[in-house]
């Protein structure tokens, strides 16, 4: 599997708490199932990171695509390829 960061901004705030409940549950599947290793909102509220465990950029697209915060337009998103240097 390849890891994939997602830069998320938001770009509506109330939209964004209107679907941040659905969000988190749509996450917290992704996680469970091992789609995403890692989660969370930047300090300055501006949005968050997610990192995806995929097998191509293209999968990772789709799940981000599914997400209630992408699909409501309340928040954008930028995906890049990422390499942990944590790995053994």
């Amino acid at each position: 599997m390849i890891l994939y960061a997602a830069f998320m901004e938001t770009v509506d705030k109330e939209k964004d708490a209107e679907v941040l409940k659905e969000h988190l549950e749509y996450l917290y599947g992704l996680l469970d199932s091992g789609k995403v290793v890692a989660k969370g909102p930047f300090t300055d509220h501006s949005g968050g990171l997610i990192i995806y465990n995929a097998s191509s950029m293209e999968e990772a697209k789709e799940w981000i695509e599914k997400d209630p915060v992408i699909r409501d337009g309340s928040r954008k998103y930028t995906l890049k390829e990422w390499k942990s240097t944590l790995e053994a």
